[in-house]
């Protein structure tokens, strides 16, 4: 294992005879009625990062809300569910469109219900671009055996979730954050993205440790805003590993300009996405 310095800290470039393609397609599916605001943010920041086109793919019935938020995204929507409800319809719309985009990004605001569940075991079982993986899709493989991905991939737990998918308990994980974050990069064939201090990023081989960020990150929503800041990065093009420091490092920037103006106690999960901009002229 080797510390990664500033190698994997340079922004993908934007050539100016360009289009919206050309900064990458993604495919976000997140959010629930109770849940929308994740959605939203996941959404925003990976525009904010820098892709050129991002679709939602949620029920048809949290459409209305996340339009009437933003006019920047398109939507790409599900079925309802019901108790007797059957994923297979909404599986193969997503599998019927996803290989129009560059990128997947997954789990944010979805909810743990059966339905849902299925349905994000399958897609991932058929998934053949890459992706991120966050939040309540973590909950879901973390219940499934033998999981293992065959495509490029990165997952973002924080240590509750990784305790779920390691079978660790917590107190362990945090006693050497690094181990534990390279055993999951491993187990499941992927990068892993341990938030927290000084966030850990793994390969498996590689590590990395971020050293920005403060306690104006400790809100909800927050971990929303990383996913698709990563998910930006690699619709750009930049490799998976790249995408999570950049992703990881720009985050930290916008909790330290966020505070700075508004104190740590004070900044939102929403006020990141303002800051987004300055920390990536920062890093320039």
């Amino acid at each position: 294992m080797r510390d990664i310095a500033n190698e994997f800290l340079k922004l993908p470039k934007r050539p100016q005879n360009s289009h919206k393609g050309t900064f990458g397609k993604i495919l976000n599916i997140a959010g629930s009625k109770k849940y929308s605001g994740a959605a939203i943010l996941s959404s925003l920041s990976a525009l904010k990062a820098g892709a050129g086109y991002v679709t939602l793919a949620c029920h048809e019935n949290i459409i209305s809300s996340v339009s009437s938020y933003t006019p920047d995204i398109t939507f790409l929507p599900l079925k309802i569910a019901t108790n007797n409800f059957s994923c297979e319809e909404n599986v193969k719309t997503i599998l019927d469109k996803i290989g129009s985009y560059n990128v997947l990004s997954v789990g944010c605001g979805l909810t743990t219900e059966k339905f849902v569940s299925e349905f994000v075991m399958k897609i991932l079982q058929n998934m053949k671009i890459p992706a991120v993986i966050d939040a309540d899709a973590l909950n879901i493989i973390a219940v499934n055996d033998n999981v293992k991905f065959d495509f490029p991939s990165v997952i973002t737990p924080h240590p509750k979730e990784l305790s779920g998918l390691l079978k660790t308990d917590i107190e362990e994980i945090l006693k050497d954050r690094e181990k534990y974050c390279q055993k999951a990069a491993l187990k499941y064939n992927t990068i892993c993205v341990l938030k927290g201090q000084n966030t850990v990023i793994s390969d498996g081989v590689n590590l990395y440790v971020n050293f920005t960020g403060n306690s104006a990150l400790a809100k909800a929503g927050s971990g929303d805003v990383l996913t698709g800041l990563i998910a930006g990065f690699a619709a750009q093009g930049c490799p998976m590993f790249q995408a999570a420091v950049l992703g990881v490092h720009i985050h930290g920037l916008c909790g330290e300009l966020a505070g700075e103006d508004l104190t740590e106690y004070s900044v939102l999960a929403s006020d990141l996405l303002t800051y987004i901009p300055q920390a990536i002229k920062k890093l320039m």
